[in-house]
């Protein structure tokens, strides 16, 4: 820590993470991590880290994300199967607590009870940043609560890949998450934004696009829309168009995966967005 006797190279941190990178490689091509192994060395030593993973191509994870994840001593995921693949692809092992929407309610005590016992803790859900449209919000609510320190590992998200991508206005948006399922209570929550001047952006099943479509043209009217699917994948698409134009295309259109989905806010047209 700052201002103590102790050197950075006496520090368990230290030792952990330049023995696995070393051992790994995981950071090849990088000359130096030292300010890296720095910045983890003097954090607290009891915290909860929100760590970002890859949306789809593992060439994404972060050096701060492989030593997070390595420092931490209980790996909090989404889906244990999916985070243990990304630890075995790692060469990390460490134990994991299921924390998942049908179950972060009963999961959130034990996770609780691990920061009171003075162990570092990351959360990890199934791809892109916790608590965005994924489990985490309770458990940082109860952290703060609690007085614990919390950080994050900034990385991928889709939401604001799909809107660089989109061609609409970037300067103010709206990011609404997923809607709900029927198609009464989703047209209300449309409904919210439906003179917004922002770009709207939404994630979306495949089963339920094309009622999500419809929806959202009944709500907004025919307005420029962008359907992104499989970010940072082989198969990465990005489709532009307008709500009415993108729903005439489903029919030729292999649906597969979460879509992100980014609608101009009212007003805009695509000669504006240019």
């Amino acid at each position: 820590m700052p201002g103590s006797s102790i050197g950075i190279k006496d520090n368990f941190l230290y030792k952990v993470i330049t023995e696995k990178l070393h051992l790994k490689n995981i950071i090849a091509g990088v000359s130096s991590v030292y300010p890296l192994i720095i910045s983890l060395c003097y954090t607290a030593i009891t915290m909860l880290v929100l760590v970002s993973t890859p949306i789809g191509n593992l060439g994404d994870i972060s050096q701060r994300a492989l030593a997070a994840l390595e420092a931490a001593d209980v790996v909090v995921s989404e889906d244990t199967r999916k985070t243990g693949f990304l630890l075995t692809h790692f060469g990390i092992k460490k134990p994991q607590i299921s924390f998942r929407e049908d179950n972060e309610e009963r999961a959130l005590p034990k996770v609780v009870e691990l920061l009171e016992l003075g162990k570092n803790v990351a959360l990890v859900t199934d791809a892109g940043t916790p608590s965005i449209s994924d489990p985490g919000f309770i458990l940082v609510r109860s952290a703060i609560q609690k007085g614990f320190e919390i950080s994050a590992v900034p990385g991928p998200t889709a939401l604001i890949m799909a809107l660089t991508l989109s061609g609409l206005p970037v300067h103010s948006f709206t990011f609404r998450g997923f809607p709900p399922r029927k198609s009464g209570p989703r047209r209300r929550w449309l409904e919210v934004d439906a003179v917004s001047p922002h770009t709207l952006i939404f994630y979306e099943s495949p089963y339920r696009l094309q009622s999500f479509l419809e929806d959202a043209l009944v709500v907004f009217g025919d307005r420029p829309a962008v359907l992104a699917n499989d970010l940072t994948k082989k198969f990465e698409t990005i489709q532009r168009g307008t709500i009415r134009g993108l729903i005439d295309q489903m029919p030729k259109m292999d649906l597969r995966g979460e879509y992100s989905i980014v609608i101009a806010g009212t007003g805009v047209t695509w000669q504006e967005a240019e």
